[in-house]
């Protein structure tokens, strides 16, 4: 009896992998299926790849996720993007991008998520940009500078291990761009030197409402439960 809470945990662990990968796959699809099958020239699906790899996912699983997004396979890729909106517990408006094949699955479930918090238009409140995650281990890195040459209209600095895969002492940045501009912004930092680990399509909330630290433990729960559902792509909360 003792042992057996490893066994679970190891069933656990297997099953929290398996949603990881199935999402990372469909993200795979969609950015092959939008920008062409060669990352070279494709940045949203390069930063996929590259996502991809660090947490292991088969490198056969990967071909085929961009051959079937692509239409390389005969096959056409069946997901949609949907867009749900809302407020979290305590009143955090929040949108939720999910990849689909099946809305009337999809749609009924999300709402139920949902009964914690309430539904509504909140598109208002968010600015939808072009989000470019990169870091770079130059020695005196001027990432303003890059930022401005490479058309970017704002930066953000991370913290040293906010950004998954950013070596030690390396420069990691969050760059902001008009969704137009993504693409040529993207290729324009990696020109640079930058090391491009996210490049999308994304929401910026225009304010933050305060939250005790009770308050955004409930707003956090609320929101991993959204994010562990199997559809849901992405999450976008005004909390810091």
């Amino acid at each position: 009896m003792g042992a057996q809470w490893k066994q679970k945990w190891r069933e656990l662990a297997a099953d929290k992998k398996g949603r990881m990968t199935t999402k990372l796959v469909r993200e795979i699809q969609v950015a092959a299926r939008m920008g062409g099958p060669n990352p070279e020239f494709n940045p949203r699906l390069f930063a996929a790849v590259e996502v991809a790899k660090r947490q292991s996912v088969y490198k056969d699983t990967i071909e085929r996720a961009i051959a079937k997004g692509a239409g390389l396979d005969g096959k056409a890729d069946a997901y949609e993007t949907v867009v749900f909106e809302g407020f979290t517990p305590h009143r955090v408006p929040v949108m939720v991008e999910c990849l689909t094949d099946n809305n009337n699955r999809t749609g009924p479930e999300i709402r139920v998520l949902f009964r914690a918090g309430s539904m509504g238009s909140v598109a208002w409140m968010f600015d939808h940009i072009g989000l470019i995650e990169a870091y770079n281990a130059k020695p005196g890195i001027d990432a303003e500078n890059d930022a401005i040459e490479s058309g970017a209209d704002d930066l953000e600095l991370l913290h040293e291990g906010d950004l998954e895969g950013a070596p030690s002492g390396s420069v990691s940045v969050r760059f902001f761009t008009q969704m137009t501009a993504l693409d040529s912004v993207s290729k324009a930092l990696k020109a640079a030197g930058w090391n491009v680990t996210t490049s999308e399509l994304s929401y910026r909330p225009k304010d933050y409402p305060k939250l005790t630290e009770e308050q955004r433990d409930e707003v956090t729960a609320f929101l991993q439960a959204l994010d562990e559902h199997d559809d849901v792509h992405r999450v976008h909360a005004a909390i810091r």
